[in-house]
């Protein structure tokens, strides 16, 4: 399998604070990989630091064999690394279409935006039943939704996904992860962030539990998920 992500000895700091401790991860292609922890454990300020918002203080983030750290968010985007980020942070006067359209502004291949714009809508049908409503009239998981999909637009060869069930009903998580099995399934690599392990280690291939800016395992998801320690501190067990 060959490395579509890679992150080596990776460090961020918040001032003199150090996040994230010298973490270094692989996501292949065509994988759904998780990063599990408690809040505050880093998984976010990962994320946000391989999109482009945040910059690190030390090591290397590779994508599709060329350095992608310190780049302008815009520029990794454009690469094909777009993420769905925590809060969902749609824009809230716009219309779900308007939402949409703007996850594929830095593209200008317009038959193919069509056909994505076409293909977000057949994996979220609700979102077609609110194509012109204002985003933030919609529910929470509507707009969660909205949120992934407008990440789609951009045209992902792998896609981040920051906390997407948070703050969701169970039967809406439910939904949103069948959703995350489905967008693999048309051939987008995901890296998931998630406060839900146990759902997240369902869905996963491989896992690496973060916990104070520092990864204290990996492994094979099903493996993790059967893991004492992991079960004890993340799965209720």
């Amino acid at each position: 399998m060959s490395a579509l992500l890679e992150v080596k000895d990776l460090q961020v700091a918040y001032g003199a604070i150090l996040a994230v401790k010298n973490i270094s991860l692989t996501v292949n292609q065509g994988e759904i990989v998780t990063l599990i922890g408690s809040n505050g454990a880093g998984k976010s300020t990962t994320l946000r630091t391989i999109s482009g918002l945040l910059k690190p203080k030390a090591g290397t983030i590779t994508f599709q064999g060329e350095r992608i750290d310190g780049k302008e968010g815009h520029l990794i985007v454009q690469k094909g690394l777009c993420q769905s980020p925590e809060g969902r942070r749609i824009f809230p006067r716009m219309s779900v279409r308007e939402n949409l359209e703007l996850g594929a502004f830095l593209r200008n291949d317009k038959p193919a935006i069509a056909e994505d714009f076409e293909k977000v809508l057949e994996l979220f049908p609700r979102l077609r039943e609110r194509i012109e409503q204002r985003a933030g009239t919609m529910s929470g998981g509507e707009q969660q939704m909205l949120a992934v999909a407008r990440a789609m637009m951009g045209s992902p060869k792998l896609l981040l996904l920051d906390e997407p069930s948070m703050g969701l009903a169970p039967v809406l998580v439910d939904m949103i992860f069948e959703t995350i099995v489905k967008i693999r399934e048309q051939g987008i690599t995901i890296l998931l962030i998630e406060q839900n392990a146990a759902a997240a280690l369902d869905v996963a291939d491989r896992a690496y539990v973060l916990e104070s800016g520092t990864i204290k395992m990996s492994g094979k998801a099903s493996d993790l998920a059967k893991d004492e320690a992991v079960t004890k501190a993340y799965l209720g067990g």
